[in-house]
């Protein structure tokens, strides 16, 4: 790094005076204005575009990606760089990915709903297929927005029955992976008895008829 490049530097990320770091060096003021009015080496031209670019995918990612994926959209952007040269570049303009929040559950528990017993008793283990299912809805980020996931397994071999896909977190998306479920494994008259455990904490038994079935 050049001297009157540190100088600028001290201004630029901390805040001190030219003037103050012209005299603690040695050097004149006249000698850093003169350097100052110079057009950009290519170099730094580089850096500066760099600098914008990393500054516009960072506000377009919305301040959630760090440098190994401000690397990879870069490099899908045609920017020959490296990862340490686009970390650099964060650490200059004082950028830090931060965390997504996420959402502890996607429903609440109707207190005034009866309780179910727990016919698992925790025993997520299963001596035969088909006599013990669980079921879960999870939340899926993407690009146009939330995408909801439901699936049912057997606890016997952990095999997954079902996923259903739903743009909305509610009962149809719930009903419609236990009926895919029921379809996988023959039909409704081969789940009788079957006890079906949501991440709730409610099991029930399943009846002939799946739609029937809360989650």
């Amino acid at each position: 790094m050049s001297v009157a490049r540190f100088i600028a530097d001290q201004r630029t990320n901390y805040r001190v005076p030219h003037t103050i770091t012209c005299l603690l060096l040695g050097v004149s003021l006249s000698w850093f204005y003169k350097w100052r009015g110079r057009p950009p080496t290519p170099r730094q031209q580089r850096r500066a575009d760099l600098d914008a670019a990393v500054a516009a995918m960072f506000d377009d990612a919305k301040g959630l990606h760090g440098s190994p994926r401000l690397h990879a959209d870069l490099r899908a952007a045609g920017w020959v760089v490296t990862e340490k040269t686009v970390a650099e570049s964060m650490r200059r303009q004082g950028l830090a990915a931060r965390k997504a929040k996420r959402r502890k559950g996607l429903t609440k528990q109707d207190k005034t709903a009866p309780k179910f017993p727990d016919l698992v008793n925790r025993d997520f283990t299963a001596a035969a297929p088909n006599r013990k299912w669980c079921g879960d809805v999870t939340e899926i980020p993407t690009v146009d927005g939330k995408l909801y996931l439901a699936m049912v397994i057997d606890l016997y071999s952990r095999r997954l029955l079902a996923a259903a896909t739903s743009l909305r977190c509610d009962a149809e998306l719930c009903e419609q992976a236990i009926k895919i479920a029921v379809a996988v494994r023959g039909g409704q008259t081969k789940i009788n008895n079957v006890v079906f455990h949501t991440d709730r904490g409610r099991p029930i038994p399943l009846e002939p008829s799946p739609s029937s079935a809360s989650i």
